[in-house]
């Protein structure tokens, strides 16, 4: 295992209690400048490895790939992706593939969660270890721009599953820092709404026919159906009430909640009898109407953190 990142802000987190509550203690929830411009990778650039960092008192681990090519002044968008339940950073990284040569792609591993399966904070398997997992992830965007030139304007969080929705419970704490989130059957256990410093861009992926996290939610598990989940969204972020189709493909349909507050934009793809996979993906019944990797790229390139919020000095 090579060694990576090793930095340890103050501070033991506080528990992420929901997503109205405020970002934990010791985490940096503002765009903050980049200083790793004009550093050699620590990897080979075109290279997948595995990383270390140490934060919180315990040293964590991430799957990086760096561009091919990647040049030390050049400013790249990262896409930190964080696995679902009884996944690892290792098989996520395979299963959501970015091999774009324009992006720094990132992949951490979750703790042992309830029943010894990985996972994040804010699922009923979630484990007190994890209160500190939000600090992990604001000391892995600090280490790596400090070590890399990550263009500060353009970080997206994104997961699958329990992993999305650690993805959008971040956005709603972090949402000075978060340019823009994308969740793929997202397990949102108990997600009721936040109110963010700012509107910020979501993009969802979610089938119908997922049996392990129901399109139409599950009251009776704190599930909320997907269609009102998005609503909720475009609600804080100031769109339309209703949404509108602009994408119809096979299996695929595509809302998007226009007229968002800030250059927001709200946007939810349908799988039609797609299950609890990442669309696009290797995965045996993966739609490849369209790919959540390829979409959630152009995503983040389409809505950078606003300028007031960033600065490259």
């Amino acid at each position: 295992m090579a060694a990576g990142i090793g930095l340890a802000l103050a501070g033991p987190a506080a528990s992420l209690q929901s997503a109205h509550a405020d970002a934990p203690a010791g985490v940096v929830d503002y765009a903050i400048p980049t200083t790793g411009c004009g550093i050699p990778s620590f990897a080979e650039p075109g290279s997948t490895t595995t990383q270390t960092i140490d934060t919180g008192g315990a040293t964590r681990e991430y799957v990086i790939r760096i561009p091919g090519g990647y040049r030390p002044w050049r400013h790249y968008p990262l896409v930190i992706t964080f696995h679902g339940r009884g996944d690892s950073d290792t098989s996520q990284s395979q299963v959501t593939d970015i091999t774009d040569d324009n992006t720094i792609a990132v992949y951490p591993q979750g703790l042992p969660g309830k029943g010894g399966k990985a996972a994040w904070p804010g699922a009923p398997y979630s484990t007190p270890e994890m209160d500190n997992d939000p600090l992990f992830v604001s000391d892995l965007i600090t280490g790596l721009q400090s070590t890399l030139c990550v263009d500060p304007s353009r970080v997206m969080l994104a997961g699958k599953s329990n992993g999305g929705a650690f993805a959008a419970s971040l956005a709603c704490t972090m949402a000075d820092r978060i340019a823009a989130v994308t969740v793929v059957s997202g397990a949102l256990y108990g997600q009721q709404g936040c109110t963010p410093d700012r509107p910020v861009p979501v993009l969802d992926f979610h089938g119908t026919g997922d049996t392990v996290i129901p399109y139409d939610g599950d009251p009776a598990r704190g599930l909320p159906a997907i269609p009102d989940w998005m609503a909720q969204w475009a609600t804080q972020d100031g769109c339309d009430s209703a949404p509108t189709v602009f994408f119809q493909q096979d299996d695929v349909t595509g809302e998007n909640w226009q007229n968002c507050q800030g250059g927001a934009d709200v946007v939810h793809y349908r799988i039609d009898g797609g299950g609890h996979v990442w669309p696009g993906s290797s995965t045996p019944s993966a739609t490849q109407t369209v790919s959540a990797t390829a979409l959630m790229i152009s995503f983040l390139r389409q809505h950078p953190l606003p300028c007031a919020l960033w600065s490259w000095s």
